[in-house]
């Protein structure tokens, strides 16, 4: 006879651990294998008992495995553990961070349906926007991003979501999540805030009354720069809804790659303690310099929202950006005199990276574009690593040396 399997004392006790532990443990339901670290499922189907066990699962009316196009345990592990740091009751793991932000908006609004949107976000977050959503009737309008008053002056009776990031990329501009959220309940739209460059170590938007949180997994979640990966996390009664869009168009997290970013997540608070504490000493050094112009990055004092960035976040984040002298020509100049960091547009990884986001991140935008989110050609984005921070400092000094 077939016996039905009792992890035990195999699983962790996790009632009112912190963090940290969380981070380490959370999500994890080991198989009668007995698997101190967390299993690979590499399967894309699952075999029922009878007929009748197959029909109530693809039905919905038991939980358990159906095909991992939206189910599998690995990535389920993920999701679980994602959603235990963010506070959330559920996490629904995507391809992307960008099929992330597709499957929130797909998933909630419809053709006539009107969101608004920072002006402050990632360029293919605009392309998305203006290139696709808007083609099947969906109505975007764009607010600056720490303008509380000015989301509720933009909104129309169609209003159904608010869409931002806080800090933004690259410039770190910020929003008072909590005041925004007030706005947003008050005139029935969903708040959405892509948490990427904060990562639940930093920000739990969920606190602070945000409806629905966003990341691109293949950032600071993973840490080293090997996989991509999205997640959604909020209520439950929410990502029913983002489970039936993954379900359905199939944007699937592969069970390696949530594996990788389960080992990310491990480490996930460490590593934002280093890279906040780099970052910090690069954007202050930074600003005494004289081939500088201005240095973004919230962690200074004359950064505008500095005492709100005190507020809601722990630390400051591993970006900071920064203008040249000298315009584009100046920018390349800069980047091209680098010889440790890496010339490239990703972020969240233990190697430092350099970018030039008008020609890269945001270089499908039209000049008014970029303009409206502050992108200017002087513009450089340094996503602060884990090497030594002297050297990261020695690197930058060989662009200003080049100004």
């Amino acid at each position: 006879m077939t016996q039905e399997w009792d992890a035990g004392r195999l699983d962790s006790d996790l009632e009112g651990v912190g963090f940290d532990t969380l981070a380490v443990r959370a999500g994890q339901h080991r198989t009668p294998e007995g698997e101190h670290g967390e299993a690979m499922f590499f399967t894309s189907s699952y075999v029922f008992r009878t007929a009748a066990d197959a029909a109530a699962r693809f039905a919905g009316e038991v939980p358990g495995n159906v095909y991992s196009r939206y189910t599998n345990p690995t990535v389920r592990t993920f999701e679980e553990r994602l959603a235990a740091l963010e506070g959330a009751e559920q996490a629904v793991a995507t391809a992307s961070g960008m099929s992330a932000i597709m499957g929130v908006v797909m998933a909630f609004c419809s053709a006539g349906d009107h969101v608004l949107v920072s002006r402050s976000v990632f360029g293919s977050t605009i392309s998305l926007f203006e290139k696709y959503l808007k083609r099947f009737g969906v109505q975007v309008d764009y607010v600056e991003l720490s303008n509380v008053a000015g989301w509720g002056e933009a909104c129309k009776p169609n209003t159904k979501m608010f869409f931002v990031e806080s800090p933004s990329n690259p410039l770190a501009e910020l929003v008072d999540i909590a005041a925004l959220a007030e706005v947003a309940y008050a005139h029935g739209a969903k708040l959405v805030v892509d948490n990427c460059f904060c990562t639940p170590v930093l920000q739990k938007p969920l606190a602070l009354g945000a409806d629905i949180v966003v990341h691109s997994a293949t950032k600071f979640i993973d840490g080293q720069g090997r996989c991509l990966g999205g997640v959604v996390a909020g209520s439950a009664k929410l990502m029913a809804e983002i489970v039936g869009f993954v379900r359905t168009v199939g944007p699937t997290m592969s069970p390696f790659n949530a594996w990788v970013f389960l080992k990310g997540l491990e480490t996930l608070r460490i590593r934002m303690q280093a890279h906040c504490a780099s970052a910090q000493q690069l954007a202050e050094w930074l600003e005494q310099q004289p081939g500088i112009e201005k240095v973004h990055y919230a962690g200074l004092p004359s950064h505008p929202q500095h005492e709100l960035a005190k507020r809601q976040q722990r630390a400051f984040g591993a970006v900071v950006s920064f203008e040249v002298k000298g315009g584009k020509e100046g920018a390349w100049r800069f980047i091209d005199a680098t010889r440790l960091l890496s010339i490239t547009a990703n972020l969240g990884d233990s190697k430092s990276t350099i970018t030039h986001p008008s020609t890269t991140s945001h270089g499908r935008l039209s000049p008014e574009e970029r303009a409206a989110a502050g992108i200017r050609d002087s513009l450089i984005r340094v996503a602060v690593g884990l090497e030594e921070v002297q050297d990261i400092q020695a690197d930058l000094a060989r662009g200003l040396a080049a100004l």
